[in-house]
């Protein structure tokens, strides 16, 4: 049985929409799968200054994903970061993050599965950035920081500090400073025999001198007599 030129024509033309179709299929099966080139991470900070890594997905086919992290050292993982996080893909990207103070320059592995479709590590692993997140509690508090005191001296030399101020304020000199004391006073006018007990004193020796002086006199008259007799 021969094939007319006409069907022939139509089976040629159904081939090649079928080929267009399932080429189509494929191309749109494979923007959808997910792969691991749909995950990135990257070692941040948060509001509070504690480090922190994230890790994103943007597997537009919604495939749950295991992420776990590890933290690298000469090759081999030294620990697991907290524990494995589950994510869900999607065009706009979904987040999870894992607490981690993380050093300057350390390197971590993070290992994504997906159940028969992905098992494997991003590629290349995490490395973190020069400087370490700082705390806010590290930073001085400025309610702590020294201020300078009030009373503390200035510069300029206050009003009261002036040399008529001072001057006035000095304690007023003692008499017994520049001039003699009563008793000095009273010692040099008894050596000078200014002294008001000195014209009686002079009175009663004047007094002795007379009667002495008489007495002498008498004396020699009675002696005279007796040798005239």
């Amino acid at each position: 049985m021969s094939i007319s030129r006409r069907t022939a024509r139509s089976v040629r033309i159904l081939g090649v929409a079928s080929a267009s179709a399932a080429l189509a299929l494929g191309v749109a099966g494979n923007a959808l799968a997910c792969s691991i080139k749909d995950f990135s991470a990257a070692a941040t900070c948060d509001g509070n200054g504690k480090g922190i890594i994230t890790v994103t997905d943007i597997d537009a086919s919604a495939k749950e994903a295991t992420v776990t992290v590890f933290l690298e050292s000469n090759g081999a993982d030294a620990r697991q970061v907290g524990t494995a996080q589950k994510v869900t893909g999607s065009k706009d990207g979904a987040t999870i993050s894992f607490s981690e103070d993380w050093a300057p320059k350390a390197e971590y592995r993070i290992h994504v599965s997906v159940p028969n479709i992905v098992d494997k590590d991003i590629s290349p692993n995490l490395v973190t950035k020069d400087e370490a997140c700082s705390t806010k509690s590290e930073s001085p508090s400025p309610s702590t920081s020294p201020e300078p005191s009030e009373s503390a001296p200035s510069d300029t030399p206050s009003d009261s500090a002036s040399p008529s101020d001072s001057e006035s304020s000095a304690a007023p000199a003692t008499p017994g400073d520049n001039q003699p004391s009563a008793a000095a006073g009273e010692s040099n006018l008894a050596e000078t025999g200014a002294n008001s007990n000195t014209p009686m004193i002079a009175g009663i020796a004047g007094a002795f001198v007379l009667v002495g002086g008489g007495a002498v006199f008498f004396g020699m008259r009675r002696r005279g007599a007796s040798k005239t007799g």
